[in-house]
């Protein structure tokens, strides 16, 4: 489904990854563990890009549109497969069955009571969920997702991460959250200054491996 062989990536002088190979299946749900600058937001993109038609990606800093409500932004999820006549009526007067299906998806985030709220005044938390719902009201084949948790209340990570793995056929992600990456994916990939440390089933993983990709240079 996805695959890369010895890939390099570069913005200017400044190589980001380095000699990546990987192959990931339909099916899969894949974590991307590593300190900041590892390369874990270039590979992901590397990889959506492959097939972006196929794919949904939440962004770590959201790309929401703060001036609509959370409802309307993840109606953006599909603002492409409507008509014109349709994206208008429900941008003024949101219709029965559309709100059928989406305010369903936010309550299950605990967003419902926030479901015509603009974006801009909701919590991080709130909108990086609202983020998320969009991705799933896509219901893409594939979804990335670059630090999903992040903003998130501790005790709600997992609730979040739970949905994301039922909702979705093929799951790629990044997480500075080693131990949720370890519970919730099926697949760790270790990256460290942009290179490959290990890539092995979640339940492989040991502290030593970690140790790897954390201890100081």
């Amino acid at each position: 489904m996805f695959e890369l062989h010895r890939a390099n990536i570069a913005y200017g002088d400044q190589v980001a990854l380095r000699n990546i190979s990987l192959h990931i299946e339909a099916g899969e749900r894949v974590a991307f563990i590593g300190p900041s600058g590892a390369g874990k937001t270039t590979l992901l993109k590397t990889l959506y890009e492959q097939r972006p038609h196929d794919a949904s990606f939440v962004h770590q800093h959201y790309a929401l549109v703060p001036q609509l409500s959370a409802f309307h932004n993840v109606y953006m999820g599909r603002l492409d497969r409507y008509s014109v006549w349709k994206n208008l009526h429900n941008l003024v007067w949101p219709r029965r069955d559309t709100k059928a299906e989406i305010v369903p998806l936010l309550d299950d985030l605990g967003l419902a009571p926030f479901a015509f709220k603009r974006v801009a005044a909701l919590s991080g938390g709130q909108q990086q969920r609202t983020a998320i719902a969009r991705a799933m009201y896509r219901a893409s084949r594939v979804m990335f997702a670059d630090e999903p948790v992040s903003s998130v209340d501790p005790h709600q990570a997992g609730m979040v991460l739970e949905r994301i793995m039922k909702s979705q056929q093929t799951v790629i992600l990044s997480l500075h959250a080693v131990e949720l990456a370890l519970e919730y994916a099926q697949r760790i990939i270790g990256l460290r200054l942009g290179s490959i440390v290990f890539d092995l089933p979640a339940s492989q993983v040991s502290p030593s491996h970690l140790a790897q990709l954390y201890q100081p240079c």
